[in-house]
């Protein structure tokens, strides 16, 4: 008998391991079906595809190539589509735009090692699209990481840049420095930490058909937020935008080695920015040796949709000093 009731209670034990292991292994694929994507990408209507630095860059072009280029970088969780109406109002003042997907929103250009994110690369790709069109200078303007790429750029490319204008970002020096000194800066970093964890901040962001994204666009237009669900949900394209974080964590801690900054700068930030806070905007202003002009706005981290007229007549001000 007390055989006969091992022999059951083994059984049970077996039957709820494998039921558990079961739950598990479905769990992880579902996971990991949201994760991944299902949607391969294709090129959208009206852009080219540039190749450059190794991989090819669903690009949109619009403007008189004869006329000045003006070359704009996209952050997460957006895409080149953020430029539409800044693109347009800018051909009609006399200036050629170019605004790529960048590394990992491009369905030709998604590298899955994680280091390949690594802000070098990424400012290594504006320049190779640059050279790829032809273009020797240019005006360059970012927002979110395009603008962390943008200071990048303007520290390591400086002879390229007629210009350079950053939307919300501060110097990513100055905000190192706040990252570590400023403990409200810290605090409203948590999600960049939260993001070194693998897949689960991928699963929290795309459940729900990406309900927490949608909470996140709070001032964009309904097309506009269906072209970014497209196109972070291509396949590995949003493990690809959050690689963004991982590859560059550690300098958030260390530094970004990025110099002083002699091109002319227009810095625009809205004092409502939720992710950036006051302190390294302020000492944005010790990392620029040459012409800087800053503008404070009455508006949160999106600037393009909460306050465009007000953005658009500094840039084009801007542009034209330069």
């Amino acid at each position: 008998m007390k055989k006969s009731k091992r022999s059951r209670v083994l059984k049970y034990a077996v039957g709820a391991t494998l039921l558990t292991l079961f739950v598990i292994i479905m769990a992880y694929m579902y996971i990991n079906k949201i994760v991944v994507g299902s949607n391969t990408g294709s090129l959208p209507d009206g852009y080219t595809l540039v190749e450059a630095n190794g991989h090819e860059f669903s690009t949109k072009i619009s403007g008189d190539d004869q006329d000045i280029p003006v070359i704009l970088l996209h952050g997460f969780p957006e895409s080149s589509v953020m430029w539409n109406r800044l693109m347009s109002d800018l051909n009609k003042t006399g200036y050629y735009t170019v605004a790529p997907d960048q590394r990992g929103y491009s369905f030709k250009a998604r590298p899955k090692e994680t280091a390949q994110y690594q802000i070098s690369y990424l400012a290594q790709d504006v320049i190779a699209i640059a050279d790829a069109l032809g273009i020797k200078k240019f005006h360059l303007i970012g927002h979110d990481w395009g603008s962390g790429v943008g200071w990048k750029i303007a520290s390591d490319y400086p002879e390229r840049l007629l210009s350079f204008t950053s939307l919300s970002v501060p110097h990513l020096e100055a905000f190192s420095r706040a990252y570590l000194e400023d403990n409200l800066q810290y605090v409203a970093s948590n999600y960049m930490r939260d993001f070194q964890t693998k897949k689960i901040p991928e699963y929290m962001l795309a459940k729900n058909n990406y309900e927490v994204l949608k909470s996140i666009w709070n001032k964009h237009q309904d097309e506009e937020i269906a072209s970014y669900v497209n196109l972070l949900s291509q396949q590995n394209a949003l493990t690809s935008s959050i690689n963004w974080y991982r590859a560059n964590y550690e300098l958030f801690n260390q530094g970004f080695d990025i110099g002083m900054i002699d091109v002319p700068v227009l810095f625009v930030w809205g004092n409502k920015d939720k992710a950036l806070k006051r302190s390294g905007v302020e000492w944005t202003e010790d990392y620029v040796t040459g012409y800087y002009r800053f503008v404070e706005l009455n508006a949160g981290h999106w600037l393009i949709q909460e306050s465009y007229e007000k953005v658009q007549e500094e840039i084009v001000s801007h542009l034209k000093k330069f």
